[in-house]
């Protein structure tokens, strides 16, 4: 890895340098993005070597999609935030919005189709799965077989060991989403999955939460044992030693896209796109896909072995569920407050 680092601290600035009439528009490139082990990754492995080429300084905002979205909406007509990384579900929402500007020059990057937005308003820089986290060593203590469906998320074995975020978050509706599907529904008709949470699941679920801090702590703490996480989060959980594996559940497993876009104001700086296509750089794309475990969005990147353990490629990736986010947008408020009303009480 650290091969790896030196190699994008040395190539970058020859890569994704601006010209310096642009650098100098802006001292300051305000990035909203995820925190936990993803805000680290960016800290460690992304900015420091965008901030050397450019001569800018990267203000990193960490909060969850939602979060993100609720700034953007709140600083309207004055905005301060440059650059959005958000899951695909709110950035359909941010661009309907009109918070997202186009994205220059993506015509020559060599990206999956699922990756691309109507009218390059943005682009996904990771592909990541939500499906089921389990502890091993517990799981090898007490004899019990890997969890292999969104069934076992029912099992009274469980009971006040699982965590699930609630559906404001993206894991969390998709799991709604997937037990729905599996019992006749679909994004137009999700009282299938509600019914199982709410007299199925409930009494197995510890908290319903958010934090990917949170969520870490209360496996380290024993606490939980089993989760609805995504790919990213447990290949990051996974990489610091403690002892959790990632099930795609035999049913389906469905995506959820990584997204950036530049965010539309007066004046826009350059550098905004210039941060997101470096992202989209095949040896950023490896380092996501390593410290992440992001299946990467570029179609010629050739992934050594050994890479993508937990990672949607290859087989993996063309099984996978890509929900309808235009339909699910148009019923999201309303099936929050069912949530609450019902689920999360």
């Amino acid at each position: 890895m650290k091969t790896l680092r030196l190699l994008c601290a040395a190539s970058l600035a020859a890569l994704i340098s601006v010209s310096s009439q642009a650098s100098a528009q802006s001292t300051t490139l305000y990035v909203a993005g995820y925190g936990g082990s993803y805000e680290k990754t960016m800290r460690d492995e992304v900015i420091p070597a965008f901030e050397q080429a450019n001569g800018v300084k990267v203000q990193y905002v960490a909060g969850n999609s939602t979060d993100t979205l609720a700034k953007l909406q709140a600083q309207k007509g004055n905005q301060q935030i440059d650059v959005a990384i958000v899951d695909d579900g709110p950035m359909y929402q941010a661009i309907q919005l009109g918070f997202c500007g186009k994205l220059d020059g993506l015509s020559n990057v060599d990206l999956y189709d699922t990756a691309r937005f109507k009218d390059d308003r943005a682009v996904a820089i990771g592909i990541v799965v939500t499906g089921l986290m389990y502890n091993t060593k517990v799981f090898a203590e007490k004899g019990w077989a890997p969890p292999t469906s969104w069934n076992d998320l029912k099992d009274p074995k469980y009971r006040q060991q699982l965590v699930i975020p609630p559906i404001n978050n993206t894991y969390g509706l998709e799991a709604l989403l997937m037990l729905a599907r599996m019992n006749g529904g679909s994004e137009a008709n999700v009282d299938a999955g509600f019914k199982i949470f709410k007299n199925d699941i409930n009494p197995n679920v510890l908290v319903y939460e958010p934090s990917p801090g949170k969520m870490t702590e209360l496996f380290q703490s024993g606490q939980a044992v089993l989760a609805v996480w995504g790919t990213g989060r447990v290949q990051s959980f996974a990489s610091t030693g403690f002892p959790v594996d990632f099930v795609y559940p035999k049913e389906g497993a469905a995506t959820l896209l990584t997204t950036a876009c530049p965010i539309a104001k007066p004046n826009a700086s350059p550098l905004a796109g210039a941060f997101i296509k470096m992202l989209l750089d095949p040896k950023i794309q490896l380092v996501l896909l390593k410290e992440y475990g992001y299946g990467p969005v570029l179609k010629s990147l050739v992934i050594p072995e050994g890479l993508g353990k937990m990672a949607p490629i290859g087989e993996r990736a063309a099984k996978l569920y890509n929900p309808d986010w235009t339909a699910i947008n148009e019923k999201r408020e309303d099936w929050t407050k069912r949530w609450n009303r019902e689920v999360e009480r």
